[in-house]
């Protein structure tokens, strides 16, 4: 794989840049591998990467449906943080922001990440309360959080009504090291190398079916032809109970639409993420200058991937008053995300009932801040049988009452 760098534009820029190279293989499927990856979004790419990577597993494809990204990866709005409560969740969203830093220079590929902060606002007294707890349980775990009052906020954040009648702003936990990148680049840059060590990344290549053998899977049947694997490994979000029902089990698992939006570009404005989940609204601005705009989950399981213009019309309300500098916008496009809830509103990582599958699913809301330390704890668990980070969020916890319990430590239910 050839590097990137401002000498290879300027030497590509000779030839009008015609000789650059396909980013990552486009192969015909084998009949066997080794580890088999299905789901061609950030987690599956990540998970694949990192098995190259970190354990010399080489012998992996990654099996997506429809093109790298198009799924959940593609339709977020590109929020990293690790301010969470439980200890367990602390240690895998930290490792993954932590890894996030400097993924640009270890993919070679420019994912964007911006390190802007995130700042969570306290509008009631709840709220309050469970930021101060968050705070010191990040204080513990060496996640670096600060509380932060009205005075503070005004400054981090110019353009927000902190003394808004109906959603005052009382505090606020500040994560300053938190931000966003780019949702492509990230997927991209994982795809091109985990590539280059020799993974088989397979697009247009639907799973119709999982071949089971005397308890264990034997390999999946595709639209592109069979496949033989010992170990398969499903990264599928929203669609993870479809292909869990294939191989004969069932997830603990809701999927619902997480609907977001776009304004039409303006100056910029907006330095750092907020979020507000008093009113289920958060905010950022993108380089391009649309200010990029999530609300909250739809109250009922569906899979599509549109949004709703009731979720707009309650998203909108809320922030127009608390920002009422962007009250004449028009809204440039409206997406949903098809994402995967558990009861306890934290992730499954582990072994499935059926020897020899492995399960990535069930991140819910939180899916793209966790891609890499998804990735790199995943990939432990298909290399070692085991993970420390990965290890509290095996399946098994549902049925021996070991709840990581983040749906109201969040102040919000979702």
């Amino acid at each position: 794989m050839a590097r990137y760098s401002a000498f290879a534009i300027a030497r590509q820029a000779l030839n009008y840049h015609q000789g650059w190279e396909r980013a990552w293989r486009s192969p015909e499927p084998r009949a066997e591998y080794e580890v088999v990856i299905v789901g061609g979004g950030g987690h599956g790419l990540a998970t694949a990467y990192y098995l190259a990577a970190n354990h010399g597993i080489r012998n992996v494809a990654v099996l997506e449906k429809g093109w790298l990204g198009g799924g959940n990866t593609g339709r977020n709005t590109t929020i990293i943080r690790s301010n969470y409560l439980q200890d367990p969740s602390a240690d895998i969203y930290e490792l993954s922001r932590s890894l996030y830093e400097d993924l640009s220079q270890k993919l070679n590929f420019n994912i964007m990440f911006s390190p802007r902060g995130v700042l969570m606002l306290a509008q009631t007294e709840h709220e309050l309360r469970a930021w101060k707890r968050t705070f010191h349980a990040n204080r513990i775990n060496g996640i670096e959080s600060e509380m932060v009052g009205p005075d503070r906020i005004r400054q981090i954040a110019p353009i927000l009504n902190v003394d808004s009648p109906r959603y005052p702003v009382l505090g606020g936990l500040w994560q300053p090291r938190g931000g966003t990148a780019r949702h492509d680049a990230v997927a991209w840059g994982y795809a091109r190398a985990a590539s280059d060590l020799g993974v088989d990344i397979i697009q247009n290549c639907e799973v119709t079916g999982i071949d089971v053998t005397g308890g264990r899977v034997s390999g999946v049947r595709t639209t592109r032809g069979q496949i033989r694997t010992r170990k398969l490994c499903l990264v599928v979000a929203g669609h993870a109970g479809v292909l869990a029902q294939m191989a004969g089990f069932r997830l603990p698992l809701e999927s619902v639409a997480l609907q977001a939006l776009v304004s039409e570009p303006i100056k910029p404005c907006l330095d750092c993420v907020v979020m507000a989940n008093t009113v289920h609204g958060y905010m950022s601005q993108s380089d391009k200058g649309e200010l990029v705009i999530g609300g909250g989950t739809d109250g009922f399981n569906n899979y599509t991937q549109r949004g709703s213009f009731h979720h707009v019309e309650e998203t909108i309300r809320a922030l127009v008053e608390m920002f009422p500098v962007i009250s004449r916008l028009k809204m440039l496009r409206q997406w949903g995300g098809i994402v995967d809830v558990t009861g306890d509103r934290s992730p499954i990582i582990g072994r499935a009932p059926v020897e020899g599958i492995y399960l990535n699913c069930g991140w819910g809301t939180g899916g793209f801040k966790a891609i890499p330390g998804s990735g790199w704890a995943t990939a432990g668990l298909l290399a070692r049988g085991e993970d420390p980070v990965a290890g509290p969020f095996g399946l098994e916890r549902f049925t021996e009452g070991r709840m990581i319990d983040e749906s109201v430590a969040a102040a919000v239910a979702h």
